[in-house]
């Protein structure tokens, strides 16, 4: 297993920019996915954007366009590049690391985008 800790959330104007950070607390280079998730209030978790360990990234339509994902296996650190940044963005952002039958999560980091 590995934990994960989320960093980098905050209240942003609509059209701001945000990064956000993911610390893993071992190396991240042999994990399959690593990817950022988000949950609104009374809306499921839905996937952000994902990137594999060799780089091939994929993102949610909403997101397309808009935010870079973006993994450093030195650093052990995926991060989260968000920029113009709309209201319905609000929610909780999640890190995971997936590497087949073992699935990890962070806690949460919370953001908040105003009209």
């Amino acid at each position: 297993q590995v934990q994960l800790a989320e960093s980098g959330g905050g209240l942003v104007q609509s059209g701001g920019s945000l990064r956000l950070s993911c610390a893993a607390s071992r190396s991240i280079f042999w994990i399959a996915f690593m990817g950022w998730y988000r949950q609104a209030p009374g809306k499921e978790r839905e996937m952000v954007a994902r990137i594999t360990n060799g780089g091939a990234v994929n993102y949610a339509d909403s997101v397309k366009g808009r935010f870079t994902i973006s993994r450093d296996n030195a650093k052990n650190t995926v991060y989260l590049q968000m920029n113009s940044l709309k209201p319905e963005d609000t929610a909780v952002y999640y890190c995971n690391a997936n590497h087949y039958n073992d699935d990890n999560w962070g806690q949460g980091t919370q953001v908040t985008v105003s009209s």
